[in-house]
């Protein structure tokens, strides 16, 4: 979604999706001045064993704002993205990144899985990625395709 969507998250959902009032009643008591951090919208997903599709289409719902991404490629107010690209890529880490790609992009989730295989924080992939060129899809609570 753009900036121009803000405060209509809702709107990328059928009308009668309805708002999971377990994962509702979570983000509520989580949200800060109408943002949910990424990692706050995971330890949901970890506490009610749900998965992170979920938690995003309820976070939607309510018209909250997801910040804080753990890729820091968004919410971050006015550091877009929280990362320096890469200086340098060790081998077996742009291996991973291109054997992980799908239609040219990296899905979050596989980057996710990629950083913690070789033990670096998440940023460091999005690093790796912002200097290969490669665009990070599919985010696992659908704030992006």
């Amino acid at each position: 979604m753009t900036h121009e969507d803000a405060g209509h998250y809702a709107a990328k959902h059928p009308a009668d999706t309805e708002l999971n009032p377990s994962i509702a009643a979570l983000i509520e008591s989580k949200a800060k001045k109408g943002k949910l951090s990424c990692a706050a919208a995971f330890s949901i997903v970890t506490e009610l064993k749900v998965l992170p599709r979920n938690v995003g289409i309820a976070i939607d719902l309510m018209e909250i704002r997801i910040s804080r991404c753990q890729l820091g490629l968004f919410g971050y107010e006015d550091k877009k993205p929280a990362f320096a690209p890469a200086e340098t890529i060790d081998d077996g880490l742009k291996d991973a990144i291109e054997n992980g790609l799908v239609d040219g992009r990296l899905p979050c989730k596989t980057s996710w899985e990629i950083a913690d295989s070789f033990g670096i924080p998440k940023m460091h992939v999005s690093a790796a990625c912002e200097l290969l060129k490669v665009k990070i899809s599919s985010c696992q609570l659908g704030s992006f395709k």
